[in-house]
């Protein structure tokens, strides 16, 4: 029988990147869980981490763990939700959300859920992806609103999330009234390379510093914000131009235009992760709700 405490200090490990971060979280010392892990190793008869003096990293067998791991937290994080129920009759439901997403698709949703569910606790926190789904992972919360851009679901090792898709939300350039481009039906990026940026999102800047590479251009980045309505403001205040989504384009604000980008147009691919458990219904009725309210 493989420790419980072994796999939690492990997957603390491959969170944190080295003994003695993970040791800091966790409250001991790098000593006890260099310790755990050499324990754990024995009991596999495999190495997990690749140790290094810049660190650690997982081995295909730690990865196993890992994932071994966090299921094993969500499944007591669930029993510890059921055991809750039986004494009051109410289920508890977590939903993390990132925010333009959570505007668009929750409301609706939350009103069909409590239609159907009317005894279900709902809780919402907020956060961007690559936070929130390692929480469904370990059963922090029950499901999570995210996306991702042309790369993977940041998933995390070992994932046992199921993905279901929502939309796709192409991205758009905003520019101010009076722009030299702005009544062009559509834009290649390239078009855009002597212009000055604000940005509402460090993941579209990332994008858009992807492709200005492949494309011969450094972006002129004046302005990093995390909020698209502020970013849009201030392309409306004069200080550049900005690359938003599609959904985060309302409320509209006067003095802007905003153009479509050429093919191949960048897409934010939005859905919701969760663990499949057919014991939960109301964590289904909730899927099937955003998924109603994504086709609005």
């Amino acid at each position: 029988m493989i420790d419980v405490q072994r796999l939690r200090v492990l997957r603390a490990v491959a969170e944190h990147g080295s003994f003695n971060q993970a040791a800091t979280a966790l409250l001991l010392t790098p000593s006890a869980v260099s310790q755990q892990v050499a324990a754990l190793e024995r009991r596999l008869g495999a190495q997990v981490v690749a140790r290094s003096t810049r660190g650690v990293t997982l081995t295909e067998a730690g990865r196993i763990m890992v994932g071994a791991a966090e299921s094993v937290a969500a499944e007591l994080q669930h029993a510890q939700q059921q055991v809750a129920q039986l004494g009051t009759g109410r289920a508890q439901l977590t939903l993390a959300t990132f925010t333009s997403g959570g505007r668009l698709l929750l409301p609706a949703a939350i009103t069909r859920l409590m239609a159907a569910h009317p005894r279900t606790v709902l809780h919402v926190r907020e956060g961007e992806p690559e936070d929130t789904l390692p929480l469904v992972r370990q059963g922090a919360v029950d499901l999570a609103l995210a996306y991702h851009f042309d790369g993977p679901l940041p998933a995390g090792p070992g994932s046992s999330l199921e993905w279901t898709p929502l939309l796709a939300d192409p991205l758009h350039v905003v520019l101010p009234q009076g722009h030299r481009l702005a009544d062009r039906d559509a834009l290649d990026l390239a078009e855009l390379a002597a212009e000055p940026w604000v940005l509402g999102c460090l993941k579209t800047e990332a994008y858009l510093r992807r492709y200005a590479e492949r494309a011969g251009f450094d972006p002129q980045v004046r302005g990093t914000t995390t909020d698209y309505f502020f970013a849009r403001s201030l392309v409306a205040a004069g200080m550049g131009i900005s690359l938003i989504p599609s959904i985060a384009l309302t409320p509209t604000i006067p003095g802007l235009c905003t153009v479509p980008i050429k093919s191949p147009t960048p897409i934010r691919h939005i859905g919701v992760a969760a663990i499949n458990r057919s014991d939960r219904p109301h964590v289904t009725t909730l899927i099937h709700a955003l998924r109603e309210q994504a086709l609005q």
